[in-house]
């Protein structure tokens, strides 16, 4: 099974109305942990989509206006995305994606690999989310041990890294150093159960 680890940033929060500015995954073997694609790119934005952008998602994110004019238009990525999901046989039954916040993630993936073509083409339907596996992880701890539980610690990415020892995120946030943040949680949270030892 491959794992999708992907992270986006945007312009906002609301997908009617902005739009997805840099898109990063790498597609791990979650198996034996070995990293077998990494895609990260910009995404070219019109002014007009520009001057909607919420200012608060722009701070955190750090993305400046002319950064996206070296990004690559929505069609030259749907193109490279399908590729890669054709070369890598990324469908279902064959991979998940694997995110901090699926539900927002996967609607602004669908501004650049639309729901129709997502069908056609058999994406993965499966997005896990790292809080839930986190949660799961305290509960079944606090059933055999006094462990705290999940909400006593806090969920959020970089409450789960604080809690195996992990450094915290980086800032701004950028697409990728989310991807490689949450690859680092999930191999502390759960692991990969072939991976060589060195």
């Amino acid at each position: 099974m491959l794992g999708i680890f992907l992270d986006t940033e945007t312009n906002g929060l609301d997908p009617q109305k902005h739009r997805v500015l840099e898109i990063a995954f790498k597609i791990i073997d979650l198996s034996t942990g070995e990293e077998k694609k990494t895609f990260n790119t910009l995404v070219q934005i019109s002014h007009q989509m520009w001057a909607l952008s919420d200012p608060i998602s722009l701070e955190v994110c750090g993305i400046k206006f002319e950064e996206t004019t070296h990004g690559l238009p929505i069609e030259t990525i749907q193109s490279q995305l399908k590729t890669i999901f054709l070369d890598f046989v990324l469908i279902r039954g064959k991979a998940v994606f694997i995110c901090q916040n699926p539900s927002f993630d996967r609607v602004f993936f669908s501004q650049l690999l639309d729901v129709n073509l997502q069908e056609k083409m058999n994406i993965p339907y499966h997005w896990l989310d790292l809080a839930s596996m986190f949660w799961g992880f305290c509960m079944e701890r606090a059933k055999t041990s006094n462990s705290r539980y999940p909400w006593e610690i806090g969920f959020t990415k970089d409450k789960i890294a604080t809690f195996f020892h992990l450094d915290k995120e980086e800032q701004p946030h950028r697409a990728l150093n989310g991807v490689n943040h949450l690859i680092a949680c999930y191999s502390a949270l759960l692991g990969f159960p072939r991976k060589p030892t060195t």
